[in-house]
């Protein structure tokens, strides 16, 4: 497998990249810049060598599955029979090694089996009355899958600062006559300000309806990634790279820092922000596999996905209807209704 360096920025960790206006290696994260002597003595190129030989050792151990049906790109150790989708249960087809993908530095194993999984699907299903009930029969719930799916977790340390003005009003009477005094301050507020564990989904927007039913994943549980975690279970392959992610993970970072510093602005009838600045002094990411057990189920054309984190218990589900069990309900609603009606009309005449 040929070896791809990726150089990564000593102050964050993000990809840096040649500006050639500059002539300088530069961070679109944090913004800082570095000639190629302190590249040379940061060490990045003896990381970038050892990452590059852990992702072949990790792709050269892994199988890639493609389904044709839904399109559903998985990922599979060697002793794994991932034959059917975990997405959709159409037969899926082996492309091979994997290639192109990086080897996640983090992991959550399972902490529900598969029998526990099975039993609190059956438990909520049963809970809705309008499910069909082939729905939580014990053959549909046998269908349910173990799956790792891959986020992005970012920490933090930066400067931040927000300006703005305040204004406060004091309404007095001078005999017949009611004044309003207008007093407006500039405020500005800052502070170092530590973000932890900004959870990014890395999957297309297609996929992040579920995987946010099934938040959050406490981080105390994340482990140091090892391929036996994989042994028995399916991986999603991530299609979002972590430098697609900045932009939304600085913007989601300013929105925090606003909130919180505009919680030591106290005291005014009215604060308008006039500036707000996130400066990013370091930052480290994790690209870690999360655990799902999910199931999906296709009635009448649709596709409904039944989800629950591995780790917590949680559980996300949007769940098929039966309108035959709909119309026996509103047909009993109907004849009560008659009946007491009847009741109340004779008892009136």
């Amino acid at each position: 497998m040929n070896e791809t360096l990726t150089y990564q920025c000593p102050n964050c960790g993000a990809e840096l990249f040649f500006d050639a206006d500059k002539q300088a290696f530069s961070c679109e994260f944090c913004f800082s810049s570095f000639s190629k002597e302190e590249i040379d003595t940061s060490g990045a190129e003896e990381r970038a060598k050892a990452t590059a030989e852990e992702n072949d050792d990790f792709c050269s151990h892994m199988n890639e599955y493609h389904c044709p049906s839904c399109g559903a790109d998985v990922v599979a150790d060697e002793s794994t029979a991932a034959d059917v989708c975990a997405y959709c249960h159409n037969p899926i087809l082996l492309i091979g090694r994997l290639s192109g993908q990086k080897k996640p530095h983090k992991v959550i194993p399972f902490q529900y089996g598969k029998e526990e999984a099975e039993q609190k699907f059956l438990a909520f299903a049963r809970k809705k009355w309008f499910v069909p009930r082939d729905f939580f029969s014990k053959g549909t719930a046998e269908k349910i899958q173990g799956i790792y799916d891959p986020f992005w977790g970012t920490d933090a340390d930066t400067d931040s600062t927000l300006d703005g003005i305040g204004e406060r009003r004091r309404v007095y009477r001078i005999g017949d006559t009611e004044y309003t005094e207008i007093s407006k301050f500039a405020v500005h507020r800052g502070g170092d300000i530590h973000f932890e564990d900004i959870v990014s989904s890395a999957l297309s927007e297609a996929d992040k309806t579920m995987l946010e039913g099934v938040l959050p994943y406490p981080s105390s549980a994340l482990v140091e990634f090892s391929m036996p975690y994989l042994s028995g279970y399916v991986a999603k392959k991530r299609d979002i790279e972590r430098e697609t992610l900045a932009p939304e993970v600085r913007k989601r970072m300013e929105g925090y820092a606003e909130t919180l510093l505009r919680g030591t602005a106290g005291g005014y009838h009215t604060f308008m922000v006039t500036k707000k600045q996130v400066e990013v002094k370091h930052s480290h990411w994790d690209y870690s596999l999360l655990p799902i057990w999910m199931l999906t189920y296709h009635k009448n054309g649709k596709h409904y996905t039944f989800a629950m984190n591995g780790h917590t218990g949680k559980i996300y589900g949007e769940l098929p209807i039966s309108y035959a069990r709909l119309a026996i309900l509103f047909g009993a609603l109907t004849v009560s209704l008659t009946a007491l009606f009847s009741l109340i009309g004779g008892w009136l005449l």
